[in-house]
This record gives C-alpha cells, structure tokens and sequence, in this order.
C-alpha cells in the first residue's frame, strides 16, 4: 500500500492528476470497461529520508539490491527490494553519476562527475580502491564476460571510453577518444559495438571493439542524452531533448527510422524485450510508454502519471518472485522527502 501522505503528493504535483483521481475513484462497470489497462502501474513508494537534490543513475546487484546515485546529496543510497527500505547510504562522493555492479565480483562501481571512479566492496560498502580520471565520470557499463567496467569521462578533446579490469581494479591502457563528453551508452552482448551519444557534436559514435573503428551518425535532433538497444533486430533507441522525441536508428547503418513526441526532460530509456515496450521517464512528470509494433514501426502506448522532476530510473527485468519492477527516482520537496517510487510492470 502507497502511504496516505505520498499518494496525496502524488495527485497534487503530477503533471496527470486528473488521470489518477479517475483511477482511484469509485467508478461504474461500463466506466471501468471503458478503461484501458496500464502498463505501468504504481504500487509502493520507499521513503529515502535526509537525502535532497536530483537523482542520477541506478544499478542492480542482480538479486536484491537497487543503488541509486543520489547526486545532488553526495551519496549512493542502497534500496533492499524485498523489505521495502533503504538499507544504507554510501556517503563522501562528490556528485556520483553512473553505477554498475559486478555480481561476479561482488563489487560496486560508482561514478564522480568531479573525476573519480570509485570501487566498492559489494557486502560491507567499503571503499577497495579510487581511479582518478582527470575529467567528469559519468556512464558505467559491465561487460560480464570480460569482467571489464566501461567508463565514459572527460569533456571536449578529453571525451573517452575508457575500461577497468574488474579482477585487478586497474585502468586498462586502451580507449576510444571521442573528442566530446560521452553521455549514456549501450554494449552489445551478442555483437561487438558500443553505442555512444555525444550531445555536444550533436552526433551518436558506433564503436567496434574488436577493430576499435568508430562510426560517427549525425543527429538532426538535439541533446540526445539517454540510450537503449534491441540487439536482435539492430535498432538503437535514444531520446532527445529538442524537440522532446523517442527516435529509432538502424544499428547497421545510422539511418533514422522513426521520432515520436514524448516525456520532457528525459534522462533514461529502457527497452523491455519481452513486451516490446520502451519506457521513457522524464521531468515532465509522467513516462512515456511506447509500443514496438515491428522494428521500423512504434506507436505511443500510454502517459503514465509521476510527478515533476522524476527524470532517472530503473529497469532490469523480473526480480526475485517473478514480478517486473520499474524504479523511479523522485527527488525531495518542500513539503515531501525523497523516495524510490515502484511501478509494477503490467502485462
């Protein structure tokens, strides 16, 4: 159950109030009848107390645990799923940005935008060892089968990917410069590329790691920050700021497929495989849900109610009893502390 004083948050400062007051009403069976299901449906809200400012990234240990960079708090919160609680804070880090878990290792990464990746042990939280990359760190990604951490940093000429041997802790020799600060990026799991958004050459990077060739997409659509792949029919998903669109890319080729209106403000994609669904959150105060009908054809599913400022989530898949969750960050209020809202995923 949602407590009493969020779910009044909830229909103050949503952008879709009127939607939820429908939802929640008592309503007549034709009214019911007439009512689309949602694929989103949100169920519970964990308070995180004493943290203020914007959220960024989350991550998942795989089994249990949900991190969430609590930028504007400086501080990584770790959110136990099953009893519903923030179990602990990973205080001292100035602007955490990205986060990734290396469940094989048991370790946690954090980003800093001040310069630092720092590595944590995966029980305890304590700090293992800080990597000084001279320049803001803000996307990790883990690849399990090279047991490598990829890091985007820098600004400018600086801008790179750079890698962490997970094992050692140590920052690898080689990386793709790319000339311009590396916003989200994707790997391919089955294939060999790395898919990268560089808002500021207004441009999106395919990297091949096997030869290190970097292909460069011009963008027509403008600050195109967060990124998600559908590796099996080759198609790149990314959304943009200006305009605010969901647009699709041919991986093969670069070749814009589709752009659709969506969220505001987004920060985050997710691709939901099973469902062919694409979940955009953004600021706004709702997420955009859309619907792949084909690879080259989409269509906008439903606006599911959140609340201004709710830009960055989380998404991985079923958890521990079988349920789909979908986390959203929603930073403190005057009058309301932060939490981690959680939708279930609906069929």
């Amino acid at each position: 159950m949602i407590p009493r004083k969020t779910l009044a948050f909830i229909l103050i400062t949503s952008a879709c109030a009127t939607t939820v007051l429908a939802q929640t009403a008592p309503s007549t069976p034709k009214a019911a009848a007439a009512e689309k299901p949602r694929p989103l449906v949100l169920t519970e809200a964990i308070p995180i107390p004493a943290v203020q400012g914007r959220f960024d990234h989350f991550g998942f240990d795989g089994k249990n645990q949900v991190f969430v960079a609590a930028l504007g708090n400086n501080s990584v919160e770790v959110i136990d799923v099953s009893a519903r609680v923030r179990s602990q804070s990973i205080t001292g880090i100035p602007n955490p940005q990205g986060v990734v878990y290396a469940p094989d290792q048991e370790k946690l990464f954090v980003a800093s935008s001040k310069g630092k990746l720092r590595i944590y042990d995966g029980a305890s939280f304590e700090l293992i060892e800080e990597i000084d990359f001279h320049g803001d760190v803000d996307n990790l990604r883990y690849d399990a089968a090279e047991h490598r951490v990829y890091v985007g940093y820098g600004e400018d000429e600086t801008g790179a990917i750079g890698m962490i041997d997970a094992t050692t802790n140590q920052r690898l020799p080689e990386e793709y410069k790319l000339g311009a600060h590396p916003e989200s990026f994707q790997l391919e799991m089955k294939g060999s590329h790395i898919y990268v958004n560089l808002p500021d050459l207004k441009q999106i990077a395919a990297i091949d790691r096997k030869t290190g060739a970097i292909v460069r997409w011009p963008m027509t659509l403008e600050h195109n920050f967060p990124i998600a792949l559908d590796e099996e029919h080759h198609r790149v998903f990314v959304a943009t700021h200006q305009p605010a669109r969901f647009a699709v890319f041919d991986a093969n080729s670069g070749r814009q497929i589709a752009a659709l209106p969506c969220v505001q403000d987004a920060d985050d994609v997710y691709f939901d495989a099973a469902r062919k669904r694409i979940y955009v959150p953004g600021g706004e105060g709702y997420i955009s849900v859309f619907k792949q009908i084909d690879p080259d054809h989409y269509r906008l599913l439903a606006k599911v109610p959140s609340t201004l400022g709710a830009r960055t989530a989380g998404y991985f898949g079923k958890g521990r009893k079988g349920f789909d969750r979908f986390f959203l960050g929603v930073p403190a209020r005057a009058d309301h502390g932060a939490e981690v809202w959680i939708y279930t995923v609906q069929d």
